[in-house]
């Protein structure tokens, strides 16, 4: 069986150091397996390397549609930080003539807004929708009403789960070394009371408007940044009693902004989005007899 090779033309783009590989689907139509295409894509070493790959598609509901896969091929529902991304791309690219889009996503319909100042783009918002503590995604049965208590080894962690779509686990701790994070972080993805997997966030308020968070993302494992997470964390913050209107939630790769629609009370996230390059994948594919 011999092996043919397919060229994939893809951007690499970033949000607070969340990367991925974003391969524009309204513009090439590759007929390949995504998952395997992610994997092969993200692979440090004998790929491009990233925390994943985002397709951009059209849709007939919204402006534009995005599948995201993390690094081992699985499909997550959203993420904020590849959102803003796709917003810029969009933007920039032509394929909106708008500062102000909708994008559908497996969690659903989005609203992203780029904000600028004197024609500067300053930050790109995602209407991230209501966090929710009761989800299918999340254990049903809460240990003391809110949070869960789950055990990694031979330590037991509070953990409040929260989903913005897909399913997270806050845990509040002043701990954020690698032994918790990089130690705990995939026993508590893989914990069974989780129906599939989780994210893990690990964050420690630092003041009443700040917040420095690690997260050990499903599927993928430490990332700089999980938009997401900032969410779910700063909803677990306002479940807790934090009174701020707009939290600020430092991490390893830049600061993510959350803040409460005050009519809706959905969450906006607001944050950057880079370009980092262009390029050409060489996917080796085998070929069929």
């Amino acid at each position: 069986m011999s092996a043919k090779l397919l060229s994939i033309q893809f951007t690499k783009m970033q949000g607070a150091g969340n990367d991925y590989i974003y391969v524009d689907a309204t513009r090439q139509c590759p007929d390949i397996d995504l998952p395997e295409l992610a994997r092969a894509v993200s692979s440090p070493h004998f790929g491009v390397g990233a925390d994943g790959m985002v397709v951009i598609l059209r849709s007939d509901n919204a402006d534009l549609s995005m599948r995201m896969f993390n690094a081992d091929g699985s499909e997550a529902e959203m993420c904020g930080n590849a959102s803003r991304c796709v917003a810029l791309y969009a933007r920039e690219r032509g394929l909106v003539d708008s500062d102000i889009m909708t994008l559908e996503t497996r969690s659903g319909i989005k609203i992203l807004t780029i904000g600028r100042t004197d024609g500067k783009i300053t930050g790109i918002t995602v209407d991230m929708g209501l966090p929710q503590f009761g989800a299918d995604c999340l254990p049903g049965k809460r240990d003391d009403g809110l949070a869960v208590i789950l055990t990694a080894g031979d330590e037991a962690f509070t953990v409040i789960p929260v989903s913005m779509g897909n399913p997270h686990g806050v845990i509040f701790t002043s701990d954020l070394s690698d032994r918790v994070v990089l130690g705990k972080g995939p026993l508590l993805e893989s914990n069974p009371r989780w129906p599939e997997k989780a994210n893990i966030e690990f964050a420690h308020r630092t003041s009443d408007t700040d917040i420095d968070m690690r997260v050990w993302e499903r599927g993928t494992g430490e990332t700089l940044a999980c938009g997401t997470g900032a969410c779910a964390v700063a909803a677990a913050a306002w479940k807790r009693g934090a009174k701020a209107k707009t939290l600020n939630i430092h991490l390893k790769g830049g600061t993510l902004n959350v803040s409460r629609d005050s009519s809706s009370g959905h969450l906006l996230l607001t944050g950057p989005a880079e370009f980092i390059c262009d390029g050409v994948f060489y996917h080796h594919l085998p070929e069929r007899d």
